[in-house]
Order: C-alpha cells, then structure tokens, then sequence
C-alpha cells in the first residue's frame, strides 16, 4: 500500500455514461473546484478535460468525457469518439449512471455495459442521484450491470451535494500504479487558461439561452492580453451558424450578451484566480461544425461523415 512505503501512483481515470448522468458535476466534487461545464442542457461537455487531485500519496488524473450516446451529426460522432477514446486510454474507468432516470432495462444503458464487457482494465461502476432514485431501483440498476460487465466495486452517490463521493476517491487512489507524478502536486487541471476560460463562457451562454439556442454554438479566446497592473484583457468570440442566430445571442439591446458576459467574467476571475476583463463578440461562421480546425482546437478528431 503506497501510504505505509511512501511509494507514489499516478494514473488516469476516464468518467463515462451518458448525457446528463451528472459526470461534470462529480468531476468538480472530486477536484473540489470547478472545471467542468454543468448546465441543465445534455451532451454540454465536449472536449476530454483532465482534473487533477492527490488522495494520499496517489496522484489521480479524471478524465471528463463527453456523453454517449447515439450520434447523428459530425459532431456528434466527435464526441462519442473522444468518450470512448478517454476510456481506452484509462487506467480505470468510472460509470456514471443518472440512477433516477435510467431504467435497469434502457437501451442506452445495455449499449454501454456491452461496450464494458470487454474492457481490459478495472472498471468501478457509479450510482448517481441515489438520493432521488427508489432503492429497488438502485438495487436493479447494480444487478444488470454487474451480470452485464465486471466491476471491481459498485458505489451510491449524490455528485451535487457530495454525498458517497470521498469514499469513492479513496478507493480510486488505492487502485492507481504505482509510478512517478504526472503533474505537479498542487496543478488541478491541464487545460490551458484560454480554453478554461471559452468553456466558462460557453456554460454561461448555455445556461442563459436555455432551448432558443441550438448546439451548433461554440466559443473561443482569440486574446488573451496581460496588463500592467496584472490584470488580463480576455477577448473571445462566441461562434453561431446562422445570422438569426446572432440576434438571439446579443438580446435586445445587447442584454443577453453583456449578461453573459458579466456571469463568465465572474467564474473566470475566480477558476484562475485573476482579474479579468472579458469583452465578447458574436461571429456568423456557417457549418462550423464540418470545418476541422474547430475540432482541433476542441481537443477533437475530425471524423468523416
């Protein structure tokens, strides 16, 4: 056991499930701060975002993966593949389960235990939202699962309120390798600044707009200026597909925006820990979505069609 030798671990965790199963929230319990984008809107997260934390002597490094589900367009494909690509590469992987909306017979929960089945490395499965879920329920979640694919330890846990989560790290961090740190102790993420930042904004502008915008909405930081007085001027541009789209971004006046702007600016301060003055503008770029170099800097592959 690494904490009596003085041995220390390093290794990756990969977060899986589908949309919605409360990943990005459980992420920014693990890390004890916000990293993630959680909004009420599924499939919100899109890159692969890597969190960082010490349990004991173990270094663990979470791997956010966007949902899985069944894709449709380009980017949907993206994002499916970047999930899955995050599991395989895992020392672990973690099945997170909405466990009050999934039922034990749901077509997207056999798809991915099926896809589990296989897996070469130890698999943990999650119990989400235990605290709103029935316990027959939980008790026929866990049973399909465990006949479904093999999991080293099942656990019940409330991600918003944090309830089962430190059990779960302490077992997480028992079962990293033993080797080298993988980061600095005391780094808690390794998405750089610009791109922490554009998530910020992109949760804020998800959680503002609700269902009159559709996902084909993305945000980048273009500038990032440091100041004199330290202080960083942050330009982004937040990207629509079409010019209808544009007016339902500004609002009237330009409310909605500057509103967005003003919600963002406050979590960016905080998440970097600098002051910021953050200045937004909203772009046309049509099919952005089949244009590579926008995954590219999402931390995406460019499928084909």
């Amino acid at each position: 056991m690494s904490e009596e030798t003085g041995t220390s671990k390093a290794g990756f965790v990969a977060l899986i499930g589908a949309p919605n199963a409360g990943k990005s929230t459980l992420l920014n319990q693990l890390i004890g701060q916000k990293l993630a984008i959680v909004t009420h809107k599924a499939q919100t997260t899109r890159t692969r975002i890597r969190g960082i934390t010490m349990e004991g002597k173990s270094q663990i490094v979470f791997v956010d993966t966007p949902g899985i589900f069944t894709p449709k367009r380009r980017l949907d494909k993206a994002m499916v593949a970047a999930a899955w690509g995050g599991a395989d590469d895992a020392d672990v992987t973690a099945l997170i389960v909405d466990a009050k909306r999934t039922r034990p017979d749901h077509e997207g929960f056999i798809a991915i235990l099926d896809s589990l089945a296989g897996a070469k490395h130890p698999c943990l499965l999650v119990l989400n939202k235990v605290d709103e879920a029935p316990r027959e329920r939980l008790m026929e979640l866990a049973a399909v699962a465990n006949e479904k694919a093999t999991f080293a330890d099942t656990f019940m846990i409330s991600a918003l309120n944090g309830s089962g989560v430190a059990d779960l790290r302490a077992r997480l961090g028992d079962m990293m390798p033993e080797g080298p740190y993988l980061y600095p102790e005391d780094q808690v993420a390794d998405l750089s600044q610009r791109v922490l930042a554009s998530e910020i904004t992109r949760e804020k502008l998800f959680l503002r707009m609700h269902d009159e915008l559709p996902y084909a909405t993305t945000v980048e930081t273009e500038g990032w200026t440091v100041k004199k007085d330290g202080s960083v001027k942050i330009d982004q541009v937040v990207y629509v597909e079409r010019p209808g789209q544009k007016g339902i971004v500004l609002g009237k006046g330009g409310a909605a925006i500057k509103e967005i702007g003003s919600q963002a600016r406050k979590d960016i301060e905080e998440a970097l820990d600098i002051k910021a003055h953050l200045f937004l503008f909203v772009k046309v770029r049509e099919k952005w979505g089949d244009d590579p170099e926008r995954y590219r800097m999402m931390g995406l592959d460019f499928p084909g069609k």
